[in-house]
């Protein structure tokens, strides 16, 4: 597929046929998606996984891009844990909306340490895509209406590309309105 967001020399192909530039669970959770789900990866400098340097790089706009955090919280003892995906121009409006939906009276992002571990991507490269079982995937409205995003892989040194109405098609995600909040 052309992207049209990518500069001509980047050249993505599809995730599922490159298990090697994805994380263990990313690539798992790709061989389960429906065949017809466009996903396709491309490589990167480690270096540039943080979005701000993947932007300048790659000459991107921040609206090409988008962020997977994890946030928790607990109610009655029950931890609730949601990945909430958000374009990078935007922040989750963790304070509020997402504590909301989670039902929780204080959410705050899991420590990276332990989003690292159970997640089993690395910190700057976590995305939607292979997250563990029971965590919320929560979905900006605004990243669906995207015709082309860049996710996570799970890994440092590669990105996913893929159509932002894919991300509506994965197991579990939420498409919230008004998930973010603008920077």
């Amino acid at each position: 597929m052309t992207w049209s967001i990518l500069p001509d020399t980047v050249t993505a192909v599809p995730a599922s046929d490159t298990p090697e530039l994805v994380a263990a669970p990313t690539a798992e959770a790709l061989a389960a998606l429906p065949a017809d789900l466009t996903a396709e990866v491309f490589p990167i400098d480690p270096d540039l996984a943080d979005t701000a340097a993947l932007t300048e790089a790659y000459g991107l706009a921040p609206e090409h891009s988008a962020n997977c955090v994890l946030v928790a919280g607990t109610r009655a003892g029950d931890e609730r844990i949601a990945a909430c995906l958000v374009l990078a121009h935007t922040r989750a409006d963790v304070n509020k909306r997402v504590r909301k939906l989670l039902d929780v009276r204080k959410a705050s992002f899991l420590p990276m340490d332990r989003a690292v571990e159970e997640s089993g991507m690395e910190y700057g490269g976590i995305g939607p895509i292979g997250l563990p079982e029971g965590y919320r995937l929560l979905v900006d409205s605004r990243v669906i209406a995207a015709d082309e995003v860049i996710i996570g892989s799970g890994i440092r040194g590669s990105k996913i590309i893929l159509p932002g109405s894919e991300l509506a098609r994965l197991p579990g995600a939420e498409v919230i309105e008004d998930l973010a909040l603008e920077v």
